[in-house]
């Protein structure tokens, strides 16, 4: 196998918690897919949590983990978002936005306090939470004559590809999503068939 088609992520949102000497904690953990999710998860929180004093946050995105983004919001600088990150980092999963809720308990914690604190909060986070591993998948988009129907259901299910959506007219399209792995052995099918244009829409 020339690369991992496969990903760790959260089956579903989660909360998790820490308190020290006063300070409150809450770890907000989200499954995400992209950048613009996550401005209003933070403004949801901040309106939930008015009297909180900071917002800190760490994000990764695509399969390829390439892409994160970390945020302190007046924590001193690499306290927050980055101990978030690097839980994100340890656990190997990507496609999440985990945001930690600070109330001030009147003592400061010191940089280890804070390092800490928003590292174990995000962490209890992620352990109530479902870990699962999800394929990387193109999704493509057929078009096909009406007549070309059939060969090509046969091509879906034999492939156990997911359809998205489909009109069927007197030209069909069909929008379905491929395992990275399977897309030659897929397009290649498709291109026996008469008449079927595809087009590559995104990865996910």
């Amino acid at each position: 196998m020339l690369f991992d088609d496969t990903y760790k992520t959260i089956a579903a949102p989660s909360i998790g918690d820490f308190r020290d000497r006063g300070s409150k904690f809450l770890a907000f953990a989200y499954p995400i897919t992209s950048e613009h999710q996550i401005k209003p998860l933070i403004d949801k929180l901040k309106s939930e949590h008015p009297k909180a004093n900071h917002n800190c946050w760490a994000m990764r995105l695509t399969p390829d983990r390439s892409v994160f983004k970390l945020n302190d919001d007046g924590e001193p600088s690499g306290t927050a978002g980055r101990p978030i990150l690097n839980t994100l980092l340890s656990r190997d999963v990507t496609n999440i936005l985990i945001v930690v809720v600070r109330y001030f308990g009147g003592t400061l914690l010191g940089v280890p306090g804070l390092i800490n604190a928003y590292k174990s909060a995000a962490v209890d986070a992620l352990d109530n939470t479902q870990i699962i591993s999800k394929t990387v998948n193109d999704i493509y988009a057929i078009t096909f004559d009406y007549l070309q129907m059939n060969e090509v259901m046969c091509i879906i299910k034999e492939n156990d590809l997911e359809i998205l959506s489909q009109q069927f007219d007197n030209d069909c399209r069909i929008e379905f999503s491929i395992r990275k792995m399977q897309v030659n052995v897929v397009l290649g099918k498709l291109d026996k068939v008469e008449g079927i244009v595809a087009t590559y829409l995104r990865s996910e």
